[in-house]
C-alpha cells in the first residue's frame, strides 16, 4: 500500500515528445525527485554494446542476464548546469547514452523481460519511499498503474525527429535528418508491438499533445493538470 502522502507522477508517451526534459522541471518545482528510466534503459544498452553483447542486431540475453548484478546506474544532480546526469558504474555517461548508436539498440534492450523485471523492481521501491515524477513507456501502466496523477505524451514523428536531429547536432553529434527520422518511426513500431509492456496510454492517462505547443505553454498545461486533480 502506498503511503497516501507521497505523490507520484507518471509520464509515458513517444521517443523523443519532451518526456525527460518536462520531468526534470516539474521536479525541480514541485522539489520531488526525479527518476530517468529512459537512461536507466539506455545504461543498460550502453553497457551491452561495451561488452560485446550485441551483434548484428541481436542480443546475447543470456550474458546480459548474467551480468546484470555488475551493473550499478545512480543519478547525480549538477548544481553547476542545473541537469541530472546519469552514472554507469561510477562514470557520468550522460552524454554517451543520448548518442545514435545507443538510440538504434534501446528499444530492443528495453523489450528484454528479465531487464525490464529487474529496473521495475527498482522503481517501485523509490516509488515507496519518497515523492517524485518517474518518465518511460510503461510508468502508468505497470510501474504504477496507481499513480495519482498521469500523462501520455506524443508529438507526430516528424516533429519528434526535427527536436532530436537538434539536439544531436547542438551536442555536435554527426547525424542525417533522415536516420533520425527512421530511429524515431522504428523505435515507435517496437514499443508498441512488443510482448513485454508494450507502450500504450493507460486509461485513466490524460493526453498531451505537444506537436505545436512551446516547452513554456506545455509546462504550464501540466501544471494546471496536477493544480485541478490534487484539489479534488
Amino acid at each position: 500500500m502506498q503511503n497516501t502522502d507521497i505523490m507520484v507522477i507518471a509520464i509515458d508517451g513517444h521517443s523523443s515528445c519532451g518526456k525527460s526534459t518536462v520531468a526534470k522541471e516539474l521536479a525541480k518545482k514541485l522539489h520531488i525527485a526525479y527518476v530517468d528510466t529512459g537512461a536507466m534503459y539506455r545504461s543498460v544498452t550502453l553497457y551491452a554494446l561495451r561488452n560485446g553483447f550485441i551483434k548484428d542486431g541481436q542480443c546475447d540475453v543470456p550474458a546480459l542476464e548474467n551480468a546484470f548484478d555488475n551493473i550499478k546506474i545512480t543519478f547525480d544532480f549538477n548544481a553547476e548546469t542545473g541537469t541530472n546526469c546519469t552514472f554507469l558504474n561510477g562514470e557520468n555517461v550522460e552524454s554517451e547514452i543520448r548518442g545514435l548508436e545507443v538510440s538504434s539498440n534501446v528499444s530492443m534492450i528495453s523489450a528484454i523481460p528479465q531487464v525490464r523485471h529487474r529496473l521495475v523492481d527498482w522503481q517501485r521501491q523509490m516509488g515507496k519511499e519518497k515523492s517524485l515524477v518517474m518518465d518511460g513507456r510503461d510508468i502508468g501502466t505497470v510501474v504504477f498503474p496507481d499513480a495519482q496523477i498521469k500523462i501520455f505524451m506524443t508529438a507526430s514523428d516528424e516533429v519528434r525527429a526535427q527536436r532530436r536531429y537538434d539536439e544531436l547536432k547542438g551536442k555536435g553529434q554527426e547525424a542525417s535528418y533522415e536516420e533520425v527520422l527512421f530511429n524515431v518511426r522504428e523505435r515507435d513500431r517496437i514499443d508498441s508491438t512488443r510482448a513485454e509492456s508494450p507502450l500504450r496510454k493507460a486509461d485513466d492517462a490524460v493526453l498531451l499533445d505537444n506537436s505545436n505547443m512551446t516547452r513554456e505553454e506545455q509546462f504550464q498545461w501540466i501544471l494546471d493538470l496536477i493544480d485541478t486533480k490534487t484539489k479534488k
